[in-house]
Formats: structure tokens, sequence, C-alpha cells
């Protein structure tokens, strides 16, 4: 931070927005918060589902007394806010039920968020409404925890990042580099030669993208994996994940540290030392 900011910074709570889409919609906001308070900095959370999708997975007297809908705090500026995955890969977007509400949300985020984190689906729905970046379909699933390469060292979003680092994927979907690299705004910060893409950013850093899944707990890949297999879906075991790839062993946790330092730096660098004291007076200089 430069002195002369640092001199003349007011300091409140974070505004942090966040659009669940999961279906599992508690354990995504532990996980998501576990990561946001994991930094001096103060944040206030508002959690908001879409209006046009009623959720069958979680208990209605949690969604009536945390969440709100975009209708509810439309009016309101945001310092940052975050869209989470959900498991509709199989669909176009077009065809996901609450599609219309989603790209809503996204155009008012223009004008009412200093910047947006984009994860998983989330971030394919994000490229493909802003960029028209489409998504295809993967041959098998990309399931596991992958080993990604770091591109600009000097990029605010990768301070501290070794020059490695893994990363948990759950997708059968991809957006592709020869179509994010045609867009001049946008920036390819790490990928994965067995997962492909991960993490893009648009320059001025409004818009983050991560494509795999940095929140995941030490068991939610297993939990996802036991949840198959009783389904009796042909799904291949976690990459990189169990130990000698026994299932009946402990899962191997080898990716919180960066994901703690990619949500820290978001939080700091893009919204935190950008976002202005009074929202409504939109950004600083």
């Amino acid at each position: 931070m430069k002195e002369t900011t640092a001199v003349h910074q007011d300091i409140r709570p974070l505004q942090i927005l966040i659009l669940n889409l999961m279906p599992t919609k508690i354990t995504t906001e532990t996980q998501i918060l576990r990561l946001l308070s994991n930094t001096p900095l103060q944040v206030e959370i508002t959690l908001i589902n879409t209006k046009m999708h009623q959720s069958k997975n979680t208990d209605k007297h949690h969604l009536d007394a945390f969440y709100q809908t975009f209708d509810d705090i439309s009016v309101h500026k945001y310092d940052g806010m975050i869209i989470t995955g959900a498991p509709i890969e199989h669909l176009e977007f077009e065809e996901v039920d609450y599609w219309e509400e989603m790209v809503k949300i996204m155009d008012w985020a223009d004008n009412h968020v200093t910047s947006t984190m984009f994860i998983c689906w989330g971030s394919q729905a994000g490229l493909y409404h802003h960029y028209n970046i489409p998504k295809f379909m993967m041959n098998e699933k990309i399931f596991g925890v992958y080993n990604h390469k770091v591109y600009n060292k000097k990029n605010l979003l990768l301070r501290g990042f070794d020059d490695e680092f893994l990363a948990p994927h759950s997708r059968y979907t991809e957006v592709r580099r020869g179509d994010i690299e045609k867009i001049n705004e946008l920036e390819i910060l790490a990928d994965s030669d067995e997962a492909g893409i991960y993490l893009v950013a648009s320059k001025d850093y409004k818009r983050v993208f991560i494509t795999g899944h940095s929140e995941y707990d030490p068991l939610t890949l297993k939990s996802e994996y036991d949840r198959d297999v009783a389904k009796g879906i042909d799904i291949k075991l976690p990459r990189n994940y169990y130990q000698n790839d026994d299932p009946q062993l402990q899962p191997m946790v080898k990716w919180r540290s960066h994901a703690n330092l990619l949500f820290s730096n978001w939080l700091n660098y893009c919204v935190y030392q950008v976002t202005p004291y009074i929202l409504e007076n939109g950004k600083k200089e």
C-alpha cells in the first residue's frame, strides 16, 4: 500500500455479497466464510439466492433467516461479490431456470460492486455472459487435486504464490485458452496441464474467474465421490487426493495455504485497497 493511501485510509467493515447457487448452501457458505475471515480485514456478509429457483437441500428456516433476494439488496452498493458454482453443467446457460435473473445480477454488479469473484460454474457463466466465451463438455470429469503453473508473478492476485501450486477441481466442462486469449481485457494467471484453465482476471481486477474449488474443505471431494458411488455413477477416484489412492485412507490436504492466499489477495488488493470509504462515491483515486 502506498504511504499516501495508508495515511489517509479510513477503515470500515467491507460489505461482501455472496450469491450462493449451490444446493448445499450451508456447507458452501461456511467454506467461503472461513477463507474470508482469515485476514485482519473486517467483513460483513450478505447472502442472497435466486428467486426463480427454490432450494430443496437447505432448510427453509435457514434460508428465511439468513438469505435475501436480489430485489432486497439491489439498491445498495458492495465492496465485493462472490458468485458460487452450481451442479448444472449439463444445461446450456439459457436453459437454467434462473439465468435471466443471474444476468441481471451480473450486469448490476458492473456499477454496484468493486470486484466480483466467480467460482467454477459461476466463472463459466461470467465468462460466457461478459465475453461470449463458451464452455465445452469433457470426455470425463475433471475430479481431484491438480498441479497448476503460475503466470505473471507480479499480478496482485498471485502475490506470495509459489511457482506451482495445488487446487481442487470438480467439473464436467471447461473453458479453453484460445477463446480467452482473444479477449484483450482478460489475463490468464494460472492453469494446469491436466485440468486446464484455473485462474483468469480482467486487467482492472473487477472480475476474477476461478474454475476450480479452492474453497473446498478437506473432505468435500470425498463426500462427492461417496455420493456418486452410492448412486451407481461410474466415477473415478479423485486424482492426487487419497493416500496411495486408497479411499479407505485419510485424504491428503495440499491446497489450503494457497486457497487462503488467493482469497486474502483478492480481498486486500482487488477490494479493500480500491473500494471507496463511502460506497456511493464510486472508486478511489
